[in-house]
């Protein structure tokens, strides 16, 4: 298999990101990277994609959202008003919808699916990068919301084929126990990966060197992933620009906001103490923070 990230290079003009690195600097090719003595990373000038590599371990970015997002001020409820006026968030909070693709052992690993909406652009994304559908051996879901899984069918049918799908079994669960009109699309979704689906446990290594940690709150079972020195983090946070800040400051999407507080808390220092770069599929572009 080609490595997919000389696609991503190949051909853009690749701007500044701080996310990975310091000391920016130009490259022959019209390239801005960002490095240290370990890690790197390039952003794509079209916003549909970047790369960020540490430790020999690359992360690919992929945005699914078509537009520029930002997150109202109206999902987070308990930041006043003097607090979103000192922060000048007032028009809203940059995001994105996102997802992530790595290459662990020759196999192919994409971290959650995003809306699968018509707009979706993580097609567009896998495509830039000359990867297939067909080509992911595994999905990682962080949790069952239609922005994660929205992407695994289309028109009832599944979009990777060859996928082995793997979510925490308190996920699972927990969305398996909710009203029908909650479960919806999360039974329809799991139903058609009926034979590929493994359910494990929080701590479980999983496949590609890839550790399964607990981040409950958000969701019943919601997922951190640990792959070498990064950390995907779902929706550990909707509004980094107030939650990095404000981690007690909750959105109203999270079902358990004590639990959801103190998996925010937990992994922001731990992603601080271990000198970890966080993924997340709702940071602002190019959606790597550290």
């Amino acid at each position: 298999m080609k490595k997919i990230w000389h696609y991503l290079v190949a051909g853009t003009i690749l701007l500044s990101v701080t996310a990975c690195g310091n000391n920016p600097r130009k490259t022959e090719n019209n390239m801005t990277e960002t490095n240290t003595a370990r890690n790197t990373v390039t952003w794509a000038g079209d916003s549909v994609s970047a790369v960020c590599e540490l430790d020999g371990v690359r992360v690919c970015w992929i945005r699914d959202n078509v537009q520029e997002k930002l997150m109202p001020i109206s999902l987070f409820p308990d930041a006043g008003k003097n607090l979103i006026d000192s922060l000048s968030l007032q028009g809203g909070i940059p995001s994105t919808i996102s997802t992530f693709l790595v290459e662990s052992d020759g196999k192919l690993i994409l971290f959650d699916t995003g809306m699968g909406d018509k707009n979706s652009r993580m097609m567009e994304g896998l495509r830039s990068l000359n990867v297939a559908p067909e080509d992911i051996k595994y999905i990682y879901l962080t949790h069952f919301h239609g922005d994660h899984i929205g992407g695994m069918l289309n028109d009832n049918r599944k979009v990777f084929p060859n996928a082995e799908i793997y979510a925490s079994q308190a996920e699972y669960d927990g969305w398996m126990a909710m009203d029908d009109n909650k479960k919806q699309q999360a039974v329809k979704t799991m139903g058609a990966y009926q034979e590929q689906l493994h359910l494990f446990a929080f701590g479980d290594s999983l496949p590609g060197k890839v550790v399964a940690l607990d981040a409950v709150g958000h969701t019943p079972g919601h997922t951190v992933f640990q792959v070498g020195k990064f950390l995907i983090i779902g929706d550990l946070m909707h509004g980094a620009a107030l939650q990095l800040s404000y981690p007690d400051i909750c959105a109203s999407f999270d079902m358990d906001k004590a639990a959801a507080i103190k998996a925010r808390k937990y992994y922001i220092q731990y992603a601080k103490e271990q000198g970890l770069v966080m993924a997340g599929m709702h940071l602002p572009v190019p959606a790597f923070l550290k």
